[in-house]
Order: C-alpha cells, then structure tokens, then sequence
C-alpha cells in the first residue's frame, strides 16, 4: 500500500489555540481526510474533484488565538459538508484547498460547470448529440 504524503495537517484547537483534541485534519493532493476519536476512530474522505464552494469563518475567539473554521461545501450524496473546526491559518488552509480542487478537475477532465448538477441555468447534454438537453417536466 502506498503512503500517503500530507500536503497539510492539523488538529482541531480547544482553549487558547492549544490542539487538544481528537479530531485529526489531513490533506493530500487529491483528497481530504477527516479522523475523529481516540479508542474508536471515525475517518471520512472528500475527493477534491467534487468541491463546490469553501467558506472560512471566525469568530472573535479564534481571531484571538489566528484559528478559523473551513466549510468544504460538495457535490458527495453521503457527506456533502466536511467541517475543518478551528484550524491555523484558515485563510492560507483555504487558499491551498481551492488550489488543489482545480488540480485535481484537471487532472479528472472535469470542468468546473459540470459541478453545476442540479442548478436551474445549468445546462446539460445527457445523450450526446451537442444540444443541451431539455430539464425534466419540459
């Protein structure tokens, strides 16, 4: 089995930015990793590929310690938010994360409108043909 290389980790921060916690953040370069627990572990993935939409919050507290909070909005039917909870340099975390999304689209051959699925102006050409296909009930 290969060994995967981080391209970034960290750990949830508790009191003063201190990372006491364990849930465990992990980055590759094409998917990101979430592990929750001590004696029993929970780890769920999100492929980059299907990464809609990044927010960064903060509240004054972790604006004190330079935490945040990234939501990592996508296209998976099982986990379609992956929460990073109080991380160092949100931002930067952020930034790299979006990076890696339009690697690893281009490395998928998958354009960011077919990320689109579901929104009403999106248009799509199910059976081939070069026309956009009429949405359902039309």
């Amino acid at each position: 089995m290969k060994k995967m290389t981080y391209i970034w980790q960290d750990r949830k921060r508790t009191f003063l930015g201190l990372p006491l916690s364990f849930t465990r953040y992990m980055l590759t370069e094409d998917r990101l990793f979430v592990e929750k627990g001590f004696l029993n572990s929970v780890m769920d993935e999100e492929n980059l590929y299907r990464v809609r939409d990044i927010r960064v919050t903060r509240s004054l507290g972790q604006k004190l310690f330079g935490l945040g909070t990234v939501t990592v909005y996508s296209t998976d039917a099982s986990n379609g938010e992956t929460v990073l909870q109080s991380i160092k340099n949100p931002v930067e975390v952020k930034e790299e994360i979006v990076r890696l999304v339009e690697e690893a689209r281009k490395k998928h051959g998958i354009r960011a409108s077919e990320m689109l699925m579901g929104h009403p102006t999106h248009e799509c050409d199910h059976d081939g043909d070069g026309v956009p296909d009429a949405p359902a009930g039309e």
